[in-house]
């Protein structure tokens, strides 16, 4: 035993006499003290590299110990040499301080190799250099994100949720509770015009997010932004030319999971009539069966192809730096879709709450294709002038065929028996959204850069077509647990609907700004302003056909097998041209402002006041009875706001904001419309105000390094005047219901929220939570018995609520693993978005809830030699679902044979999407 003891001992002494020696250290900024991720650090003698972790540090292990030299270059950086002693003993952690290059070097490295808010870095500094609260999500971190477009990218910003299409992918912005018609959406600093038909937000989903060097979320305005944000603004920007020769790109490809289970179901697209028959042959003309294209009715199953997605950008300076150009082409083909059930219910009697009465199963299958170009000239005669000029193009064609099988509760349904009453609807449609945008500006300096004038003439241009969308019903029966088609249903059983719009937005930007230096500071003073004109035109027609008599009675798989073997007459032969949507309108807007900006080491401070004019209007083209054909609202408001910045420290600080901003209602919105949805007609308000909101923001911002972060703030909203969409009652027929616009006294929101960037050597996480609560009163209707008729009766009650689309609790947590000496880069991103209201209903208490749900993405991307990287993305891994539900339940609906009540609640509506995985390939030469 004392042998094997001593023998023990001196294998251990052995040990620790052998143990290899090593070498720690980490690499900051000398000026910031910021960590310098990604450095590039090389010892002399042994040969070894490595690059430092996410947080500025590294470790050698393994090593000879003696005297040696080490070598740490960063893009940017001077290159550092120092001899280092590598020691057997542990040594603290070794800091090396790099400098950074010469002011001219870094200004063509950051703007051409690094590229303003490329990476994290340059993010992080963009946010704490900005004046205004801010976010700024970079281009590195976009590229290695899971998400494919703008919208998707969104849902990381802290206080940012979205609105999803029926396909489960991301469309709008909900920023910090504030629905998307509060938000605006810019192009490098540009409005954009929306495509969609009825409002004037913009759709995320359409710009591919490969196109972008940064996303910037302003959360406060100063006088010279564009004041239709009371939510706040989203800024793209698009890449800029590199210093150097620039080529990358990609190529992807991936599947959507629900299709190895179902089929993919599609129409030709080709065969869409691009105009009806109104457009093609004048208002007079009767049109037959045979002036509508077959293709939209004649259906086919099929596994979709894989998706393909795509990215090529080539950028260069020319003529010694001065001449700079860039051009990109992006390209997706997904195929989306969802599975879902919707519940159709009506309030009756005095019933506090809704009775199921129908439900309808459908199946969506959707082909996107999105196409996205841009190009970008600038020419620099001198570093005081600038003058550029930008192109872009996106381009969205949606194809979805929705299938529907609605089963009505009533005395016929015994579910027990396998026997029920059914109605198959089909509805093709092909959704064509376009957007352009032309920008030249200039940026000139005067007087030794005392002397600032910057401006601006742009053309955009935004459309939107719906041409031929198909909708034909059939009757149908369930028998002994089997479903299948009869005939076609009664009333107007086929439908052709032809919906177009363009709008033009033709601007002119001026900023004149001078400086002047005073003892412990400087001061600003600017002014200028824009002037937009904005024309739209808009058309709908819709054509009805149902079977002759002798048709009237054919049966599906006896007397015909396709839709396309119909026989049908069209009932309304010149279609309904006569109507509301077919209309011109403009809005004409004037803005001028005056603007201050005091800054010296400590403090920062901007004020002023902007003016906005707006003259907006409209014009039926083909009015149908309306009262008041052709309308106007011609307004001025003042929006004053004051920033102020005060520096805690050399990485702390404190950010003070208050702006006013307003909301204008989108052209659709004041036409006096009446359009007949599947489920509610819908109507504008000629009436309709815009909103204005005095808007307050305090945060507190800590960098600790160059790629974290820590924010802490709070918000608070008062709305003046704000829009929401409700359920109301026809003034002369009071059982006509409809969904309209319309101004509801003053609401508030308020909340905080924090955001925390981290990172341990190779692994980070980013966090964020935000807080919301927001009150908002509406006149509802409920039900009771007249004591003295013993009738019942409808009356009219004050319920206070949240604001629609508002969640109380927003949160996103992403799990990082960055290796760049061994070229990994990995990350697991969940985000958080809680109950909020989804549809507001007529009744009280009866509004629609969109129950609270985690998504799950991830991805992963692995360096190889020669500029190239693989990559996948992965998203909604959990296949979560999203839910409607009413706070409540009646007794009637417990005799229904399906799993709707739960938990004192009832679902409506419940739709899956499926898990979405792609697979790719990235090449970079810089």
């Amino acid at each position: 035993m004392n042998k094997f003891l001593s023998m023990l001992f001196f294998l251990l002494a052995c040990t620790g006499m052998a143990r290899a020696a090593g070498l720690k250290g980490k690499v900051v900024d000398r000026q910031t003290g910021e960590a310098l991720p990604g450095a590039t650090v090389t010892l002399h003698n042994s040969g070894k590299s490595t690059m430092t972790g996410l947080d500025g540090s590294f470790e050698f292990k393994n090593l000879s110990p003696g005297k040696d030299a080490i070598t740490i270059s960063f893009v940017t950086y001077k290159t550092l040499e120092e001899p280092v002693e590598i020691s057997e003993n542990d040594t603290p952690v070794r800091v090396f301080y790099l400098e950074s290059a010469s002011i001219a070097l870094m200004e063509v490295s950051i703007k051409g190799i690094r590229q303003g808010g490329s990476d994290d870095q340059s993010a992080r500094r963009l946010e704490k250099n900005a004046s205004q609260v801010m976010n700024v999500v970079s281009a590195r971190a976009i590229e290695i994100s899971p998400d494919l477009t703008v919208a998707n990218v969104m849902q990381r910003v802290s206080g940012v949720s979205l609105e999803r299409n029926s396909s489960g992918e991301g469309q709008y912005a909900i920023l910090r509770g504030m629905d998307k018609r509060y938000n605006t959406t810019l192009v490098n600093g540009v409005k954009m015009p929306s495509p969609d038909n009825k409002y004037r937000y913009v759709p995320l989903d359409l710009f591919p997010s490969d196109m972008l060097e940064r996303l910037e979320v302003y959360k406060s305005l100063t006088p010279n932004m564009e004041a239709d944000a009371i939510g706040g603004l989203v800024n793209m920007v698009m890449k800029s030319a590199p210093a150097g020769l620039q080529f990358n790109a990609n190529l992807s490809t991936g599947y959507n999971q629900q299709y190895f289970s179902r089929d993919f179901t599609r129409f030709s697209s080709s065969s869409v009539q691009s105009k009806s028959p109104y457009e093609l042959h004048g208002k007079q003309y009767n049109a037959t069966q045979a002036d509508f294209s077959k293709g939209t009715l004649r259906y086919k199953n099929q596994s979709p192809l894989p998706d393909l997605v795509g990215n090529l950008t080539l950028g260069q300076r020319f003529l010694n730096n001065k001449l700079g150009a860039i051009a990109g082409i992006s390209y997706q083909n997904t195929y989306r879709g969802s599975n879902s059930v919707f519940y159709n219910s009506s309030v009756n009697g005095t019933d506090p709450y809704a009775v199921i009465t129908s439900k309808s199963d459908r199946t969506y299958s959707e082909q996107q294709q999105r196409l996205g170009l841009h190009s970008k000239i600038d020419f620099r005669a001198n570093p005081n002038h600038r003058v550029s000029f930008y192109n872009m193009y996106v381009d969205l064609k949606n194809q979805q065929l929705r299938e529907a099988i609605g089963t009505t509760y009533n005395s016929v349904y015994k579910p027990e028996l396998g026997e029920a009453e059914l109605t198959y609807t089909t509805r093709s449609r092909l959704t064509h959204q376009q957007i352009y945008n032309g920008n030249l500006q200039g940026d000139h300096r005067f007087s030794d850069d005392h002397l600032k004038i910057r401006w601006a003439t742009v053309y955009s241009s935004a459309r939107n077509e719906v041409p031929q969308n198909t909708s034909i019903s059939l009757n149908g029966i369930e028998k002994n647990f089997e479903q299948y088609r009869t005939s076609l249903v009664n009333t107007a059983p086929v439908t052709y609907r032809w919906e177009r719009n363009t709008d033009e937005d033709k601007a002119g930007y001026l900023d004149l700004a001078y400086l002047f230096d005073l003892n412990k500071g400087k001061l600003e003073l600017s002014t200028g302003g824009l002037y937009r004109d904005k024309q739209r035109s808009s058309f709908y027609n819709n054509y009805t056909l149902a079977p002759s008599a002798a048709d009237a009675k054919k049966q599906y798989g006896v007397d015909f097998n396709d839709y396309t073997e119909l026989n049908l007459v069209v009932t309304n032969p010149t279609g309904a041209v006569s109507n509301p949507l077919t209309y011109d309108a403009s809005e004409k807007t004037t803005a001028a402002y005056g603007m201050f900006n005091y800054e010296n080491d400590a403090f920062q401070a901007i004020g002023g006041i902007r003016a906005e004019h707006t003259d907006q209007g409209y014009h039926l083209l083909f009015p149908a009875g309306e009262k008041r054909p052709e309308g106007s609202q011609v307004y001025t408001d003042w929006l004053p706001s004051l920033t102020l910045k005060y520096h805690v420290g050399p990485r702390a600080q404190l950010h003070a904001a208050y702006y006013r901003a307003l909301n204008r209602p989108g052209f659709y919105e004041i036409v006096p419309s009446k359009v007949v949805n599947e489920e509610y007609q819908e109507r504008g308000n000629p009436d309709l105000k815009r909103a204005l909101a005095d808007n307050f923001d305090l945060r507190y911002e800590l960098f600790p390094d160059a790629s974290e972060q820590f924010l802490f703030g709070a918000f608070y909203k008062r709305i003046h005047n704000p829009i929401e969409y409700t359920f109301q009652a026809d003034a002369s027929r009071g059982q006509d219901i409809y969904y309209s616009p319309g101004n509801f006294g003053t609401a508030t929101n308020y909340g905080f929220e924090t955001d925390f960037i981290k990172y341990f050597r190779v692994w980070g996480v980013k966090a964020n939570y935000t807080y919301t609560h927001s009150a908002i009163t509406t006149p509802k209707t409920a039900r009771r018995i007249n004591p003295a008729s013993g009738d019942i009766e409808a009356y009219s009650v004050n319920q206070t609520r949240p604001l629609y689309g508002q969640s109380a609790h927003i949160a996103n947590v992403s799990l990082l693993y960055k290796d760049a000496s061994k070229g990994w880069d990995v990350q697991l991103a969940g985000a958080y978005t809680g109950p909020r209201i989804n549809t507001i209903s007529q009744f009280l208490d009866n509004d629609l809830w969109q129950e609270g749900f985690v998504q799950m993405d991830a991805s992963a991307e692995k360096s190889l030699k020669h500029g190239l990287t693989v990559f996948v993305k992965a998203n909604n891994l959990l296949n979560t679902p999203m839910k409607l539900f009413i706070k409540g339940t009646n007794p009637e609906n417990d005799k229904i044979a399906e799993d709707l009540v739960n938990k004192g609640r009832t679902l409506i509506r419940k739709d899956l999407y499926g898990q979405n995985y792609l697979a790719g390939l990235r090449y970079k030469f810089n």
